[in-house]
């Protein structure tokens, strides 16, 4: 069946409860009469609740709310959150600078409102030392606390120790705010683009001190 709803002269009812175009109710009037106002406004009959008795039809422009409808759909996906987990991988014995790298992965991750899975890497004789992995783990979560929480506790997967983490802020707040941002930096560069150089300033008033004074002309 057609998820298009029936219009005009597709509607085989004997009459139908009428909705004006402003929302305002009619009443029950003959099928006939709703065609005849549906073509003095220029407008079509649309029957929006078929199942009712009898059906309710309400007079709009149908091309515009197709569109109109169409559009919300879009900008709703558009602005539909998506969970996504993102995954950083350690080593027991990382050095500091790695570390602080891979920190700044998962506090941009977290930002963006994504989860975070956090797997420590075991090799060799690193197996033996799982408190290495777990400490490890535990002062990540310590150093990024302000984003994100231990969704998940760190726990042994074969030769891995993983931990997942997941943002105090929820995606559609985070899309939100990036937009935000992103306008408003569009509005600074516009607004230093637009504004004066100091040399434009300083020219104007050179320019009228330097223009000669008119005199009158002789009678």
């Amino acid at each position: 069946m057609s998820a298009e709803p029936r219009i005009n002269d597709r509607i085989r009812v004997p009459e139908v409860r009428l909705v004006g175009p402003s929302g305002e109710q009619v009443g029950i009037v003959p099928l006939a009469k709703a065609l005849e106002l549906a073509q003095e406004y220029d407008l079509d009959l649309v029957e929006v609740a078929a199942t009712a008795r009898p059906p309710v039809c309400k007079l709009m422009d149908y091309g515009k709310f197709k569109y109109e409808s169409a559009m919300k759909a879009r900008e709703a996906r558009k602005n539909q959150a998506h969970t996504v987990i993102k995954e950083m991988k350690l080593r027991p014995k990382i050095d500091p600078h790695d570390y602080d790298t891979k920190k700044g992965h998962v506090v941009r991750f977290l930002k963006q409102g994504d989860k975070v899975k956090i797997t420590i890497m075991f090799r060799g004789r690193e197996q033996s030392r799982p408190e290495l992995g777990f400490r490890l783990l535990q002062r990540l979560a310590s150093d990024v606390e302000d984003l994100g929480f231990i969704e998940s506790n760190p726990k042994q997967d074969g030769r891995n120790m993983i931990m997942v983490l997941g943002p105090h802020k929820k995606k559609t707040e985070a899309m939100a705010e990036a937009r935000e941002a992103q306008a408003a930096r569009k509005a600074e560069r516009q607004g230093t683009t637009d504004a004066p150089s100091e040399g434009d300033t300083a020219e104007a008033p050179a320019a009228a001190a330097e223009a000669p004074a008119e005199t009158p002309s002789e009678a």
